[in-house]
C-alpha cells in the first residue's frame, strides 16, 4: 500500500498536469494496475481494507440481533440468558461454539449502552413555546429564617415557559392543600392561565406512573386542573430536563433570592416580600433569547394569551374526625375545639393551607386558624375557642374558675370575672353575662361590660342596662310634612267634652 504523501503526488500529475499513467509508473516505479487503482477509486487517503473473518454465526446475526433486541425490552426476570439463546441457534442449525455467541452478544450490548449515552444522555433538543402555551412546576426546600428560627420551607416555583416570568411561594409542608393554594396565587400573579401545565411525578399529582406516558393521576388534582380549565403534561421519570426552564430557576433563586433574604416575623410576610421580589426581577433580568427586552415585556405579549382567572379552587383535603368528650379533634398534633353540642359525633374536617374548616350536619360549625408543629416528641399544642363551652357551662358553672377554654377571654371579661367570682353566686353571673354573646353582637357586649366596670361594684345587671342602651335604636327625628298636610285649624286640647258627654245620658 502506499503512503497518502505519494498518492498526492499521482493524482495531482494525472488529474492537474495530465500527465499519461506511463509516465507515472515510469516515474514512480509502481505498476500500471496500481496506479489505475488508485485514480479510478478516488481515495484520497489509502487504507487496508476492514478483513472480515469468516465465521459459522454470520448466517446467524440477523437472528441473534432481533432475539437480543426482544430480550432488552423485556423485565430482567423474563429475559433469556446467552446459554438460552446458543440453544435456540443450535436448534435452527448453527454449529458455532457458545464462546463465539457470547461474544457477539457483549459487542451488541456495548454499543447499545454506548450510543445510548452519546444519543441521550449528553444530547438534547432545545425547546420553543409559543405565548401562552405552558408554564413548568417544581418543589424546593430551603431555609429561611422566621420568628428569629431557622425554618425549612417548602417552596413552589412556577415559571411561564415563553416569557420566562417566575413566581414562588413557600410552604411548610408540600401536601395537596398547599399545592392547589400556590397555582391560585401564581396565576393571579401572571395575570392568566396557560394552556399546559408541565409537572415530574409528584406524590401529590401523581398516584402511579405507568410505561411510557401513562399515568393514574390523584382525583383532587384533576378536580383543580377541570377547574381552571388547562391541561397537565408529566415528565418521564428522572428526566427533569423535560422542564429545564423551572430546574434553572430553583438553582437561580438560591442566589438571586435566599441568600440576600432577610430575616420575617411570620411566613406570609415572607409570601408577600417573596411575590414584590419576583415581580422586581421581572424588571431586571433580561429575556434569554432577547438580551434587549426584559422577563417584563416578554410576559406583557404573553398576557393577552393567557385564559382570565376563575374564582378560586375550593382545594381542601377532607377527613374524618370523631369529637372526643371534652370537644377536641386531632390534627396533626394539635387539637382543636368544636362547638359542644357535636361533643362525641363525627365531623368532617376540611384542611386547607391556612386554616381548618370543620362541618357537620352540611354546616359549617368551626373555623381555625392552622398551626404547625415541627417537633413531633412534643404533644402538639391546644386551640380554643371558649364559645363552644358556653352551652357546658350553662350546666357546669363551676367549671368557669379553672376551665382552660377560658383562659383566652378578653380582657374585659377576665376583669369582670375576677369580681364576680368573690361573690356567692358570681360563677352563674358570669355564665349569663358570658351566653349574651349568643344574642347579640360581642363587639357590644365587650362595651357593655367596659361601661359596667365603671361602676364601683358592677353586677349583670349592669352589664344588661349598658347593653340595653347600646342596643336601642335612636329615637327618630320629627317628621317635617309637606305644606299641603299643614292643619289650618289645630285641634284644642279640651277634656271637658268627655264631661258633656257624660251629661247628656239619662
Amino acid at each position: 500500500m502506499i503512503d497518502v504523501a505519494l498518492l498526492s503526488v499521482i493524482r495531482r500529475w494525472h488529474f492537474r498536469e495530465g500527465m499519461p499513467i506511463r509516465e507515472i509508473t515510469r516515474r514512480t516505479g509502481l505498476s500500471r494496475n496500481t496506479v489505475r487503482k488508485y485514480l479510478a477509486s478516488g481515495v484520497v487517503e489509502p487504507c487496508y481494507p476492514k478483513r472480515k473473518t469468516p465465521s459459522k454465526l454470520d448466517d446467524y446475526e440477523l437472528t441473534l440481533t432481533s432475539w437480543l433486541f426482544r430480550e432488552s425490552r423485556r423485565h430482567r426476570k423474563q429475559r433469556k440468558s446467552v446459554k438460552q439463546l446458543h440453544s435456540d441457534l443450535v436448534q435452527l442449525g448453527f454449529s458455532g461454539s457458545y464462546d463465539r455467541v457470547a461474544a457477539f452478544a457483549r459487542s451488541w450490548r456495548s454499543e447499545q449502552i454506548e450510543a445510548k449515552r452519546t444519543s441521550a444522555n449528553n444530547t438534547y433538543v432545545p425547546l420553543a413555546f409559543a405565548p401562552g402555551e405552558a408554564f413548568q412546576f417544581d418543589w424546593s426546600e430551603d431555609y429561611v429564617v422566621i420568628n428569629s428560627r431557622s425554618t425549612k420551607l417548602q417552596i413552589a416555583h412556577f415559571k411561564l415557559s415563553h416569557s420566562r416570568a417566575f413566581f414562588m411561594r413557600a410552604y411548610l409542608q408540600q401536601s395537596h392543600e398547599m399545592l392547589f393554594n400556590a397555582h391560585y396565587h401564581a396565576f393571579m400573579a401572571f395575570g392568566g392561565i396557560p394552556e399546559r401545565g408541565i409537572y415530574d411525578n409528584m406524590k401529590t399529582a401523581v398516584d402511579k406512573v405507568g410505561r411510557g406516558k401513562q399515568r393514574t393521576v390523584n382525583k383532587r388534582f384533576l378536580a383543580m386542573v377541570s377547574h381552571y380549565l388547562f391541561e397537565a403534561e408529566f415528565c418521564n421519570p428522572a428526566a427533569g430536563w423535560e422542564k429545564g426552564q423551572v430546574e434553572k430557576n430553583v438553582r437561580d433563586a438560591r442566589h438571586r433570592i435566599w441568600q440576600s433574604a432577610g430575616q420575617f416575623k411570620t411566613l406570609a410576610e415572607l409570601n408577600s416580600w417573596l411575590k414584590q421580589r419576583c415581580l422586581t426581577l421581572w424588571h431586571e433580568l433580561p429575556h434569554p433569547q432577547d438580551k434587549a427586552r426584559t422577563l417584563h415585556d416578554y410576559w406583557q405579549a404573553e398576557r393577552d394569551g393567557l385564559m382570565e382567572v376563575p374564582s378560586a379552587f375550593d382545594g381542601f383535603v377532607e377527613h374524618n374526625k370523631r369529637v372526643s368528650s371534652t370537644c377536641l379533634i386531632t390534627h396533626e398534633h394539635n387539637r382543636y375545639s368544636v362547638p359542644a353540642s357535636f361533643a362525641n359525633r363525627p365531623v368532617s374536617l376540611r384542611v386547607y393551607a391556612e386554616r381548618l374548616v370543620i362541618v357537620a350536619e352540611a354546616n359549617v360549625i368551626a373555623v381555625h386558624e392552622r398551626v404547625f408543629s415541627r417537633d413531633k416528641s412534643q404533644s402538639g399544642k391546644t386551640i380554643y375557642d371558649w364559645r363552644h363551652y358556653l352551652s357546658v357551662i350553662q350546666r357546669k358553672p363551676g367549671a368557669l374558675r379553672n376551665g382552660a377554654p377560658f383562659n383566652e377571654l378578653p380582657d374585659c371579661f377576665k376583669q369582670l370575672q375576677a369580681i364576680l367570682l368573690k361573690r356567692p353566686g358570681g360563677d352563674r353571673e358570669m355564665v349569663d353575662v358570658l351566653a349574651l354573646v349568643l344574642l347579640h353582637d360581642e363587639r357590644l357586649v365587650e362595651q357593655a361590660i367596659t361601661e359596667a366596670l365603671k361602676v364601683e361594684q358592677p353586677s349583670k345587671q349592669h352589664v344588661l342596662n349598658c347593653l340595653g342602651r347600646l342596643s336601642d335604636t335612636p329615637v327618630p327625628k320629627p317628621l317635617a310634612p309637606p305644606p299641603a298636610l299643614k292643619l289650618v285649624t289645630e285641634p284644642v286640647a279640651n277634656t271637658n267634652r268627655y264631661d258633656q258627654l257624660r251629661r247628656s245620658k239619662p
